[in-house]
């Protein structure tokens, strides 16, 4: 689903879904009091205080790129979300797709083992039998089956927290403050307008740097994310402003109806359709003749604080 245009900041909800948010924060309390199982290693977090895309798979990355520098063999823990396995099982991307284990752990499993599973505890008995090291979480923040070492609060920059309220009169699982309180850090990512000042946590500042796009005609832009404008902005920072851009929801499962209509808007502008490294890996091989991606990576203000981290959570 999109999200609807009452869960932005600035805008209140319907009082009868205030009520019901209530009772959802609620029940996300109850659940985390649960005790999770103590990993032998050092587990990381990367989560959010709401739903939609923040930058948790790219700071996931970036964090495993920095471990896997230091010589760690390091695994990923995803829920799957989207996919209809439920695992806990290891990604293997030469069997599996997206509609078997969601599009993030694809993505995941090209840098390092990635593994799927609701019980995240489970998963991380199998990646450790298997040699990991080091456990990054993509997600999870809210999810009680396995204790975390560090947890980072990933927000989105230019979105915040939404209006505030929890599902389902908004955007969030559960109030920021109440995310905060199981962080070490906050990691802001694109512009920052101050959202995580508040929080009493040291925030770490990032943005989403393009990477070098091949693109020899103008592009019309398609994406399937938390917030496809954040991708579109990405594009125009590239140099290539889209002609013509089309949304979809979060973890589209697009059809050749959908490529049809795109192809033909490409077709009528005289463009190169393009469109995240996400939404491509949920595409059918046969869907995808003719596409271009634009990968992205993630660029700190300050270096030294996230490798500081890095240093705590693997007990130097």
């Amino acid at each position: 689903m999109k999200q609807p245009r009452f869960w932005e900041s600035g805008h209140r909800p319907p009082w009868p879904l205030v009520l019901l948010s209530r009772s959802y924060a609620v029940a996300t309390a109850r659940r985390l009091t649960q005790p999770g199982w103590t990993a032998p290693v050092p587990v990381i977090c990367c989560g959010n205080a709401g739903t939609g895309g923040s930058g948790k798979t790219p700071l996931a990355m970036d964090l495993a790129r920095r471990l896997q520098a230091r010589g760690l063999s390091v695994a990923f823990l995803s829920r799957g979300h989207g996919g209809r396995l439920c695992g806990p099982l290891r990604v293997d991307p030469d069997k599996h797709d997206a509609k078997d284990v969601g599009d993030e752990p694809l993505l995941l499993a090209r840098l390092a083992p990635a593994y799927i599973g609701a019980d995240r505890a489970a998963s991380a008995r199998l990646a450790i039998a298997e040699g990991a090291a080091v456990l990054l979480m993509d997600d999870g923040l809210q999810n009680p089956t396995l204790a975390k070492t560090v947890s980072l609060l990933v927000i989105d920059g230019e979105a915040g927290f939404g209006n505030g309220h929890v599902i389902p009169a908004g955007p969030l699982r559960e109030p920021a403050g109440v995310a905060a309180s199981r962080c070490h850090a906050s990691v802001v990512i694109g512009r920052d307008q101050g959202v995580a000042d508040q929080l009493g946590l040291p925030v770490l500042r990032a943005r989403l740097t393009p990477a070098r796009f091949d693109a020899r005609a103008p592009v019309v832009a398609f994406a399937g994310i938390g917030r496809p404008q954040k991708f579109f902005d990405s594009l125009r920072e590239a140099g290539h402003p889209p002609v013509a851009t089309l949304e979809f929801a979060d973890h589209h499962r697009y059809t050749p109806a959908d490529l049809r209509r795109i192809r033909a808007l490409a077709e009528r502008h005289g463009a190169t359709p393009v469109t995240t490294e996400k939404d491509f890996v949920r595409l059918a091989p046969d869907l995808r003749e003719g596409l271009q991606t634009l990968p992205v990576t993630l660029d700190w203000e300050d270096e030294t604080m996230i490798e500081t981290l890095l240093d705590t959570a693997l007990g130097q």
